[in-house]
Order: C-alpha cells, then sequence, then structure tokens
C-alpha cells in the first residue's frame, strides 16, 4: 500500500474514532430490589443489567444497590455508608436513577425499637443525597423513582405498603418537585401485579423486566 493511501486510511479511522459517539453512563442507585435480592441469576436479571441491555451499547449501566439500605443517614443500615454510594462517584455517571425509600419504612433490624421512618429525616437526607450527587464533575441528571408497591409483608413488616404509599411517596413526589426532577413512576406501573414478584416484595425476572423497560422509556422520554 502506498504511503498517500496509508496516510488517507488512518484519517478515516481517526475521523471515524472521533465521530463515534461517547457512551451516556447510567448509575442506578437502590436497595435489595436494585442489587437484584432473590433472583437466580442477578447479574443477568437485575433490572440495571436488564436496563443496560435495552438502552444498547450508546448507554453504560452500572448497579450500585445494596441490600438493606436507607435513605436516612439514622436507618439502620444508610446508603450513606456502603461502598457502592462511592462507586457512584467513581463511574462520574451522565444520569443517575435514585431508587430507595422502602427499607425506610421497615422495622429496624439493629435492636432497636419501632419502624426506621422519620418523615423529616427522610426528606432532609434525601435532598442531601441529591445535593452531595450534584457535586459530580459531570453533573448528572437525576431521576427520582417511587418505589415499587409491597405486597405482603415476609420479613414481619407492620402494614408495609400502606406506610410506602402514605409516608414516602408523596415526600419522593415534593422532593422531585422542589428540585425540578423527573419521576419514574414504579409503583403505579408495578401495581395490581403481586405474579410477578417473588415474596411480596422483591420483583422475579418478569418483574424486573417490566421495571428495565419502564425506566428506559423514561430515560428515553426526559432527553
Amino acid at each position: 500500500m502506498k504511503k498517500k493511501e496509508l496516510i488517507s486510511l488512518a484519517l478515516m479511522v481517526i475521523l471515524f474514532i472521533s465521530c463515534s459517539k461517547k457512551q451516556i453512563k447510567i448509575a442506578v442507585v437502590g436497595d435489595s430490589i436494585t442489587e437484584g435480592y432473590g433472583l437466580s441469576n442477578k447479574s443477568k436479571n437485575a433490572y440495571p443489567v436488564m436496563l443496560d441491555s435495552i438502552l444498547g451499547s450508546n448507554y453504560s449501566v452500572v448497579n450500585c444497590g445494596r441490600s438493606s439500605t436507607t435513605v436516612q443517614k439514622k436507618g439502620d443500615v444508610p446508603y450513606w455508608n456502603c461502598g457502592e454510594f462511592y462507586n457512584v462517584f467513581a463511574f462520574e455517571p451522565d444520569i443517575i436513577i435514585i431508587k430507595l425509600g422502602t427499607n425506610d419504612v421497615r422495622p429496624r433490624m439493629d435492636g432497636k425499637q419501632g419502624t426506621n421512618w422519620n418523615d423529616v429525616n427522610f426528606s432532609k437526607d434525601y435532598q442531601a443525597m441529591i445535593d452531595t450527587f450534584n457535586t459530580i464533575n459531570t453533573k448528572p441528571k437525576i431521576f427520582l423513582c417511587l418505589p415499587i408497591p409491597i405486597y405482603k409483608n415476609p420479613f414481619n413488616w407492620n402494614d408495609g405498603d400502606s406506610s410506602l404509599s402514605t409516608s414516602v411517596l408523596p415526600a419522593v413526589k415534593k422532593i422531585a418537585e422542589l428540585n425540578n426532577l423527573p419521576v419514574i413512576d414504579l409503583y403505579t406501573q408495578m401495581s395490581s401485579q403481586p405474579e410477578n414478584f417473588l415474596d411480596g416484595i422483591h420483583p422475579n425476572e418478569k418483574g424486573t423486566r417490566i421495571m428495565a423497560e419502564f425506566i428506559a422509556k423514561s430515560i428515553k422520554g426526559n432527553k
């Protein structure tokens, strides 16, 4: 091949690389529902993994879910103290999806009496989480998810879904409104389908697929 032809080929390769789209990076923040608790293969069927597949090669999705975690810093397992929280910053995402709140209404697991729920602390700490994520250099777009329904209480949760719908849901909606952030209403989307849950709290493979498809649609509809 002649030198002139080699130069032309090299220029074409450089042009192709420069014109290639940069992947949009998405970090999914959440608890055991996000991590993939109960699934036979969470590395394949957790909803963030399915989301990555559905969105295609222009996106890169990382699962930052950690079981049992709460929004509240005074909860029994604060998300703030987990390695996944710091993974969000290391990943430097363009989009952050927050799906927390379910464990904020459950009974405490640290030996203390009562539930995790405190309306003032929940709203304050959720706002603090948003403010903290806003310090990431990429200035990520943040989506807030309304938690999915609680159909049963296999872990002795007292009145779980009622507490969720009357406390967490309105609090998340208000925070989203105050910050002008998009809401992904997974609560409504996953309603009336208890058959798609493993234990009344965690979705099965069909349920995670429905969640992933709905989140993908919400992301593409809010560009």
